[in-house]
């Protein structure tokens, strides 16, 4: 008998890939929800910012991929409590009620974009540095997440997916934006499907956060538990191709970055 899985936002750009990769290469059932229609077989409209009718599509499922979202890190925050948080928050209560067995949940590099022009190697288990509303919105995903791993048995991984482009056939290079922070969490589209179904398939994960992106040369991001926890083994990886200018003016805002606080804190003791 084939699992099901259901897959949200699965009209969207990484929802539609991972739809289509699930039904025509495991023997796993794909069912889909989004609030926007799509021709696909077994996808339904679904507005989860509400509970509604849509729940029904979790029963004698075995994992939720969850990935609707407002995916605009430039998002408002009333689109992230509504789309991001409360969506988030009413789906893993679903799950928990129908007896779904895991929530894969895509979360955000935005979760640690205050870290972009710092050093620290960005393990799942540094302190979070979010700077926007989009990021806050995926680090609450993250942390009602393991609630309800803890207090209703719920399993729960959530991935702070990289950068897959749905434009130049997803290549990395410097029409990236954020320069070689951009270029070194490219996420190339069979990495990230080898990633997803990693997740789905994992065996005895009560709760987790990792990364999740293409193996590039110089990036900061630690992959060692993604491989160690779920087995994923990225088969692509790029260096960031970055100008002399887009090198200079980094060095210099890391260089702001790092001094301004030691600064202010000499002025206020001078006062």
């Amino acid at each position: 008998m084939s699992r099901r899985v259901v897959i949200t936002g699965a009209s969207g750009h990484l929802g539609g890939k991972l739809y289509d990769e699930i039904r025509a290469q495991t023997d796993w059932h794909p069912v889909g929800l989004d609030i926007r229609e799509t021709d696909r077989p077994d996808c339904h409209v679904a507005d989860f910012s509400k509970m509604g009718d849509w729940t029904r599509h979790l029963e004698d499922v075995d994992t939720v991929v969850h990935l609707a979202a407002d995916r605009n890190p430039d998002a408002s925050w009333g689109s992230s409590v509504a789309n991001n948080m409360n969506a988030t928050l009413n789906l893993y209560h679903a799950a928990s009620q129908t007896g779904v067995h895991r929530v894969v949940f895509a979360s955000s590099n935005w979760v640690q974009g205050g870290y972009r022009f710092s050093s620290e190697k960005l393990s799942p288990s540094l302190d979070p540095k979010p700077v926007n509303a989009y990021g806050v919105s995926k680090l609450f995903g993250e942390r009602v997440g393991e609630f309800f791993a803890s207090e209703h048995g719920l399993s729960v991984i959530c991935l702070r997916i990289g950068w897959t482009q749905w434009t130049h056939d997803n290549l990395p290079g410097r029409h990236m934006a954020m320069g070689r922070w951009g270029q070194e969490m490219w996420l190339s589209d069979r990495d990230y499907l080898q990633g997803m179904k990693c997740a789905i398939d994992a065996r005895d994960v009560p709760y987790a956060i990792l990364n999740l992106m293409s193996d590039n040369p110089g990036m900061r991001w630690d992959l060692e538990p993604t491989r160690n926890l779920i087995g994923y083994r990225p088969e692509d990886g790029r260096s960031a191709d970055v100008s002399v200018q887009m090198r200079l003016r980094s060095s210099i805002l890391k260089t702001v970055t790092e001094t301004i606080p030691d600064r202010l804190k000499s002025i206020a003791s001078d006062w």
